[in-house]
């Protein structure tokens, strides 16, 4: 590996195996390390960690720690962790399929928190301190500043109050990296703060480096491994069928003078059916669009290369194996057009609300009223995390949930008369959209969202029920402004438990 991305020479001379730097860390200790979906986050310093962490179990010492960073991260952090037992929580947002197991089992615990808290709940205290930070960066500046990488997340957050910081400069990541960032150091703690002023997508408001106090650097690693690049499938006929309802009614709004002709700033999700949305817009006639977002998939790479989207802002990649390395390929094209933020920025109830964000996310379920359920399967087990989702549905121009209108083989109905977990109430939530149709909710009493419900977003198996359910709701309720049967609207989720299908008996 080159020695040239480490140029400021304190730090080339703590260069240390991954093993050497892993020892820094201690049992019980709060370890924040980068990452945010799969993007920039440690590839050699976790999988050692867990390989410590092994050895002790073997030895009967319960070494663990406690794990923050921006979001998801990879199987080498999250997996390697969590498969050594070596979690003892987690926080703020996680996809890997072993954390999940023991969170559900009650075996590691979670918190779940909104993406653009993370930063400033860690900065009041209400975690205690961060013992170590492990960061990866693409490269070391003469000065010591640190290029990141692919994701900036809470980066910044974790260098400031870290009393100890290890790094890895990874080979892997193109040096092209170097001025796509925006890193924002303005913030303060109450009562001193003041306004950001950020007041365009495309502004830049801080400096293209993340600073770090070099005698707390108590190991650099050199690393050369990809980011956790996982191909998108093709769009199937229900996500085409959603971004077709999505584009029809975007297409309305500016006919009714509602939104501009090239929209308002784009935040969205990740997955397949956002990756449709945005693949549609593309044929959509819509030109000179923005995004302020908080992960860029392959959609929103096509979209800047077609020059329908002029500029788009983020924190991180979501990347398939294809679009990484077009990326890589033209990143001089790409570094003009797109701006990498920090978490509480890129996250920031503010900057959402003021710059009018049409936020575009996915949901498990919603209800007659629009109570949507973005983080857990039957009320109590827990997939991923609310991530950034609400930060967007609170504050955004335009809040809207998309999903197919059933799950598990059509055995679940997406809409249910009440939702088994609330994430994100029905006073956050303008749109609910799924392949039947689109459910304006904006300005409608609580009966008049739910005949929208259950005439435009639900699946035709499963509108007799909720039609009968919501008469008979309307008749015999204890109150009439939002009308339900409360034991019966919860055994929806108790039929499927009990039978593996929330339909009635023919």
């Amino acid at each position: 590996m080159s020695a040239e991305r480490i140029l400021h020479p304190v730090l080339r001379d703590r260069v240390v195996t991954a093993e050497a730097a892993a020892a820094h860390i201690q049992a019980g200790e709060t370890v924040a390390m980068s990452g945010f979906t799969g993007s920039g986050y440690p590839k050699a310093v976790p999988p050692a960690l867990a390989r410590r962490i092994e050895a002790a179990h073997l030895n009967g010492d319960p070494f663990q720690i406690r794990l923050m960073t921006g979001a998801s991260t990879a199987p080498e952090l999250d997996g390697a962790l969590a498969k050594a037992g070596g979690i003892a929580l987690r926080m703020p947002f996680q996809t890997d399929p072993d954390a999940r197991q023991r969170i559900n089992a009650g075996t590691l615990d979670y918190i779940d928190i909104h993406l653009s808290h993370v930063a400033q709940h860690v900065w009041f205290g209400f975690y205690g301190e961060i013992d170590t930070a492990v960061v990866e960066v693409s490269g070391v500046r003469e000065d010591g500043t640190l290029i990141p990488s692919t994701s900036v997340g809470n980066n910044k957050t974790w260098l400031d109050l870290a009393k100890k910081v290890i790094i890895e400069v990874n080979d892997w990541q193109p040096e092209g990296l170097d001025g796509m960032h925006d890193v924002y150091y303005g913030t303060a703690l109450p009562p001193n703060r003041k306004p950001i002023p950020l007041l365009h997508t495309d502004d830049r408001i801080g400096q293209t480096s993340l600073r770090c106090d070099l005698d707390k650097v108590v190991a650099v690693v050199r690393t050369n491994g990809p980011d956790r690049n996982s191909p998108f499938a093709a769009a199937d006929e229900n996500s085409e069928r959603i971004a077709e309802h999505l584009i029809e009614f975007l297409t309305h709004e500016v006919a009714k003078g509602r939104l501009p002709a090239n929209l308002l700033p784009l935040q969205s999700g990740v997955g397949n059916i956002p990756n449709a949305v945005l693949a549609r817009l593309a044929s959509s006639g819509f030109r000179d669009l923005t995004a302020y977002t908080e992960v860029i998939q392959d959609g929103m790479l096509d979209l800047l290369r077609s020059g329908v989207l002029k500029v788009a802002s983020c924190t991180g990649f979501a990347l398939s194996p294809e679009a990484n390395e077009e990326f890589k390929r033209n990143i001089a094209f790409y570094r003009e057009r797109i701006v990498m933020r920090t978490q509480e920025i890129s996250n920031h109830p503010e900057l959402v609300r003021r710059l009018g964000c049409i936020g575009m996310n996915g949901m498990i379920e919603a209800d007659l009223y629009g109570n949507v359920n973005s983080t857990h399967v039957m009320g109590s087990r827990i997939m991923n995390g609310i991530g950034g989702s609400g930060d967007f549905a609170r504050n955004a121009f335009l809040s809207i949930f998309l999903s197919p209108s059933t799950a598990k083989n059509a055995s679940i109905s997406s809409i249910v008369p009440m939702v088994s977990h609330v994430d994100h109430t029905e006073h956050d939530v303008s749109i609910v959209v799924t392949e039947q149709g689109l459910a304006d909710l904006r300005g409608l009493p609580p009966r008049h969202r739910a005949r929208q419900m259950i005439d435009h977003c639900v699946h035709p198996d499963y509108r007799p029920q909720l039609e009968d359910y919501f008469d008979r709701a309307l008749r015999d309720s204890y109150g009439k402004h939002t009308p339900h049967l409360l034991p019966e609207a919860l055994s929806w989720h108790q039929r499927w438990l009990d039978t593996g299908s929330m339909r009635y008996p023919s």
